[in-house]
């Protein structure tokens, strides 16, 4: 049997841990002894730095909105856009709520309101209540998840629908529109997922991926492989035995008495848990996974069921996430406990598992969580951590150095150009919006800082700070201009 101290970090609420809502936890009695205590020590440290971080909201971001969530959550997805209007776009969000089984564990279909670029005004992003649940995120549609819901991800093709993994071996299919609204009390029967992949041998929890090329879906576990499936083998079954079946309108996921299917192939090449996966942006046969032996593995299902290219030593502690260059597809990023970051070059990696990262981003201060690659920006992406932060990088200004003088320890590190500080407790998962790409929803599960629920923001920094300079100064220059014509003349 495993020492506790041997077993992979689980990343966001541990199992077996107390899982409360904000409602239950505001209940509680203020003397609940010294665990209750602690926390108020760590929250009141975090509070100090929050303070200091919401005064310069107005400078810092275009737009922000504070979310709380009564339950965790430990996956955040943006969905299709629903609707279009002159200042705003309403888009669908995906969320969970992880519960004490008081209620069911839920996947939320959200619509989120979200503003554009240059609307909304200084003073009203500056006023939000962190304790209040934002008008911009409304609750358009419950399902209730059979288990909780560790990860989800959405199918490019259609973003209606969405793959989750949850504390099972299978991966479960949902077709959003298509699933009937529940309501989530104690008791009520679970939604029946419209697929069943099955294939892994042990839980699949968190490593989870669907290809941008063809309906594939990737998936990691316990049992330390990787495996694949298509989607369109499920539509194959079911094209002889009913071509005129009723489905939803547009939809590639189809009724069938027994909704599953095996797998394309299973790939065995760690020696621990998958933690996360991904596939390459140009091939749905290539595609890349890490785990807790702390290896980087390259895959090619065109050539069989064994690495392609291994690097062992990837990192100095468990991968916890890995992400793939929708721009230059021999560029992968991985996160890790050991707290860093790190961006690896594919050419420069060999079959015997030699290989050097290109670069070791260093600035969080407990394990990285989740890596994303900016879908506007080849050289930008995102970190987010454990320490309640989320980083954001671009490679390209590593090298660039403005003077001479001697760096002191407050100076950021090179590469890092914004620091989202605005969640108080671990941030386990953060999304882009690829339809308003500097626009990211992040969430934080709060047990630590406050002992229970979670925080989703949905924000953009200003664009002051990721435009060309020569722009943004010539932006500037403009404005002065008209201050000084606008300016009263002084009488001589």
């Amino acid at each position: 049997m495993e020492t506790p101290s041997s077993q992979p970090k689980r990343r966001g609420r541990p199992k077996g841990s107390s899982t409360k809502s904000k409602e239950e936890r505001e209940k509680e009695p203020h003397s609940t002894g010294r665990m209750r205590g602690s926390i108020d020590k760590r929250a009141a440290a975090v509070d100090e730095k929050y303070v200091q971080w919401k005064s310069l909201v107005p400078v810092l971001y275009d737009w922000f909105a504070n979310h709380n969530l009564v339950w965790p959550s430990l996956s955040c997805r943006w969905g299709p856009i629903v609707e279009q209007g002159s200042l705003k776009n309403r888009q669908r969000l995906y969320l969970s709520e992880q519960t004490d089984k008081s209620v069911p564990n839920t996947l939320i279909i959200a619509n989120c309101d979200v503003v554009k670029p240059r609307v909304a005004a200084e003073n009203h992003i500056a006023n939000f209540n962190e304790e209040a649940r934002s008008p911009f995120v409304k609750k358009y549609k419950t399902i209730i998840h059979p288990g909780e819901v560790n990860r989800i991800r959405e199918l490019p093709q259609n973003k209606n629908i969405v793959a989750t993994h949850t504390d099972g071996p299978e991966v479960l299919i949902w077709d959003i529109e298509a699933q009937p609204n529940k309501h989530a009390v104690y008791g009520a029967a679970a939604s029946r997922p419209d697929l069943v992949l099955s294939g892994h041998q042990d839980n699949a929890e968190f490593a989870l991926a669907l290809c941008p090329m063809e309906p594939f879906v990737l998936s990691g576990g316990k049992d330390k492989t990787v495996v694949l499936w298509s989607i369109q083998d499920h539509i194959s079954t079911l094209a002889a035995d009913a071509p005129k079946s009723a489905g939803s309108g547009g939809s590639i996921i189809k009724s069938a008495d027994n909704p599953s299917i095996g797998p394309r192939g299973i790939f065995q090449g760690h020696e621990d848990t998958v933690e996360d996966v991904q596939f390459c942006p140009s091939s749905s046969q290539e595609f890349c996974s890490v785990g807790d032996d702390s290896c980087l593995i390259l895959w090619d299902a065109r050539v069989g069921n064994n690495p392609v290219v291994k690097v062992e030593k990837a990192h100095d502690a468990d991968l916890h996430c890995v992400d793939w260059n929708p721009h230059n597809d021999n560029l992968i990023i991985t996160g890790s406990a050991d707290n860093s970051v790190r961006l690896f070059d594919r050419r420069n990696l060999t079959s015997d598992g030699v290989g050097s990262p290109v670069h070791v981003f260093e600035h969080h201060t407990a394990a990285v969580l989740c890596v994303q690659w900016c879908p506007d920006r080849s050289s930008v992406f995102g970190s987010s951590a454990e320490d309640g932060l989320l980083n954001i990088w671009d490679y390209e200004k590593v090298g660039e150095t403005k003077n001479t003088e001697a760096k002191s320890e407050d100076d950021p590190p090179p590469g890092l150009f914004f620091q989202h500080a605005g969640h108080r407790d671990k941030i386990v998962d953060f999304h882009w919006n690829a339809s308003d790409p500097w626009t990211i929803v992040s969430v934080s599960d709060d047990l630590e800082t406050s002992g229970g629920g979670g925080t989703l923001q949905i924000w953009r920094m200003t664009d002051m700070l990721y435009r060309p300079e020569e722009e943004v100064l010539a932006e500037m220059q403009q404005f002065k201009d008209h201050v000084s014509k606008c300016a009263p003349k002084s009488k001589r």
